[in-house]
């Protein structure tokens, strides 16, 4: 692997078009998970990616893996689940629940990089309002949900956990009505997947992606609330 930067105490990261290709988006090493790195580097459509025996790794990966809110793909069966209501959404309603939900399914399958740092950093983030979660209740229990970040009028998403058949279509159905309703322009899914991509997802070029983020980063969306209940209004 070729040599990447290491990074210090300042909070400048490299150029995004010096990533490797191979693997694809690396872009630094180093750091830590502060709240101001963390916050510098979403910005910037970077984020960090690494396990537990690794240093802390930063990516900005090309193509990037992206839906836009309007474009949400809802497929008839969804919708039917939807229109039953059998499921109970909220937002914000147990953050760190969702974060360690999502960690302990990744370890079950193929390893997990959200590691006891990222859990902690990202509860700081969420303790200062820029991290988020959706949840997906079935009788009371939690049995899907999904967490990211909000930054000007652009949502981060990283990770996403289901109990119950399609728990996690469900969170990010709902996410995706909010947030076109409060009039954010991007969701950002790093890198792309086939659960993904049945709901809508696209990958565009980093290029085009740091455009988007340039002209939404640092412009409000309109006024609302994260803590709230949700309940899904039937459709065709």
């Amino acid at each position: 692997m070729s040599q990447i930067p290491w990074l210090e105490d300042d909070l400048e990261f490299p150029e995004l078009s010096s990533a490797l290709e191979d693997p694809d988006g690396l872009l630094a090493a180093g750091g830590d998970l502060s709240i101001p790195r963390l916050i510098k580097a979403y910005q910037n459509g970077i984020f960090p990616w690494f396990n537990d025996d690794q240093p802390i790794m930063w990516w900005s990966p090309n193509p990037r893996c992206v839906l836009f809110p309007e474009k949400v793909h809802i497929s008839k069966s969804l919708r039917k689940k939807l229109n039953k209501n059998i499921f109970t959404v909220t937002f914000n309603k147990n953050f760190e629940q969702v974060i360690y939900q999502c960690a302990i399914s990744r370890e079950a399958t193929t390893g997990t990089w959200i590691t006891d740092e990222m859990q902690e950093a990202y509860i700081a983030l969420h303790e200062q309002g820029v991290a988020h979660s959706v949840e997906v209740w079935m009788n009371d229990e939690l049995v899907g949900g999904l967490y990211g970040l909000a930054l000007g009028r652009c949502f981060f998403g990283e990770s996403m956990f289901s109990a119950a058949t399609d728990a996690s279509k469900v969170a990010f159905v709902y996410l995706c009505n909010q947030l076109r309703e409060w009039g954010y322009a991007i969701i950002d899914c790093q890198v792309e997947n086939p659960h993904l991509f049945t709901l809508g997802a696209e990958n565009i070029q980093r290029t085009d992606f740091q455009t988007i983020l340039e002209d939404n980063i640092h412009k409000k969306p309109e006024p609302h609330e994260w803590f709230f209940n949700w309940r899904w209004v039937k459709g065709p």
